[in-house]
């Protein structure tokens, strides 16, 4: 049934409500805020987009790897596991769920130290540390997490169809970004596909004054308010983004972020997370 959204795992385990999200981004306010989260959220996506890029992976494989990572942490603290091992470990499993070929994960180990030495050395002085073996036992505790619900459905299908009936593409060109951008907030947790893939199309038809597109839209069946209430969460995204000065923030949010209790033996048993028995 992997197929059909409405009878998938994404939609009866993993779309969750608001108070759930402000939750888990409450969880760790002794050391960090909200928008501190939000901030960490979007500085891991851009980590994990770049992942991907450097591995050439489709941007649908980069979709699913940053939706595990925002599936783990909506459900546990950044100190169970470090969210600089997740995010590779993320790509990892994402890879092989979406059929395009594991990466070789010592490649991937090169890639990750690569680009914390280029990119994003201003979040990371050290090297990176984490080796194959990390990155296994990561996976491991990745899927118990997610209960091994590992099938996401992702706008980028509904997108595409619902744009053959609006023309021209450049509607859904910039319907695309937005898509995309969205994965740096919450909506994909909170909002099935198909809704943050309409909200897209009409920011997109509004940036372009489409006046076709905004006549397909006052004839559908679907509510205006459930398509804008996910459109002003993304233009919340984009308010945040625009005033996040990423080098400048990320490394005191950081040092502030709570860490994961160390191990002598190299293994991550010691920051072992139980799985919540339910989402809801």
């Amino acid at each position: 049934m992997a197929g059909n959204f409405w009878m998938s795992s994404h939609y009866g385990q993993w779309i969750i409500g608001e108070e759930r999200v402000l939750e888990a981004q409450q969880r760790d306010s002794k050391s960090l805020s909200v928008d501190d989260v939000k901030k960490l959220h979007i500085f891991f996506a851009n980590f994990i987009q770049a992942l991907g890029e450097t591995n050439k992976l489709r941007q649908q494989v980069i979709a699913t790897a940053t939706v595990y990572f925002k599936r783990f942490y909506i459900l546990t603290s950044f100190k169970s596991i470090d969210p600089f091992l997740m995010a590779p470990t993320c790509i990892f499993l994402a890879s092989k769920v979406e059929e395009c070929g594991a990466i070789p994960i010592q490649r991937l180990i090169t890639v990750c130290s690569s680009l914390i030495k280029s990119r994003f050395c201003f979040a990371m002085t050290s090297d990176f540390i984490y080796r194959p073996q990390h990155v296994l036992e990561c996976e491991f505790y990745l899927l118990e997490m997610m209960d091994c619900c590992l099938i996401v459905h992702q706008p980028y299908r509904p997108l595409t169809l619902y744009a053959e009936n609006l023309g021209g593409p450049e509607v859904l060109n910039t319907a695309w970004h937005i898509v995309n951008d969205s994965l740096r907030c919450d909506v994909i947790l909170t909002h099935p596909p198909h809704m943050i893939a309409l909200s897209a199309l009409h920011m997109s038809a509004v940036i372009h004054n489409n006046e076709y597109a905004m006549k397909w839209f006052s004839d559908l069946t679907i509510s205006m308010d459930k398509i804008t209430e996910v459109s002003e969460k993304i233009i919340q995204l984009y308010e945040m983004w625009r005033g996040f000065d990423e080098k400048k923030e990320t490394p005191s949010i950081l040092f502030r972020m709570p860490r994961p209790r160390s191990s002598h033996s190299g293994s991550l048993s010691g920051s072992r997370c139980s799985t919540p028995s339910t989402m809801r």
